[in-house]
């Protein structure tokens, strides 16, 4: 299973079973990125002015509470589409 939510224009968070990896992406811009291990199980990658892009939890399944958070509910507004 691979599962994606795009709730927002900029936040973009996807899940897939096979790898246990949950990813989360906070902005939408293309750039280059480095990543930054901050434990054994979270990378973050930091783009331009040193911000906070995207968050990448390895093991989630062991973090977080998928049930909880995955399958995520939204609507699309009107003007959205």
């Amino acid at each position: 299973m691979y599962f994606t939510v795009n709730g927002s224009s900029k936040m973009h968070v996807s899940y897939n079973d096979r790898t246990d990896l949950l990813y989360i992406r906070l902005d939408d811009k293309k750039q280059d990125v480095i990543n930054r291990r901050v434990s054994d199980d979270v990378v973050l990658d930091i783009g331009e002015g040193n911000k906070i892009i995207g968050i990448e939890i390895l093991d989630a399944s062991m973090h977080v509470t998928l049930d909880r958070l995955l399958p995520v509910k939204y609507k699309v507004s009107k003007a959205a589409v």
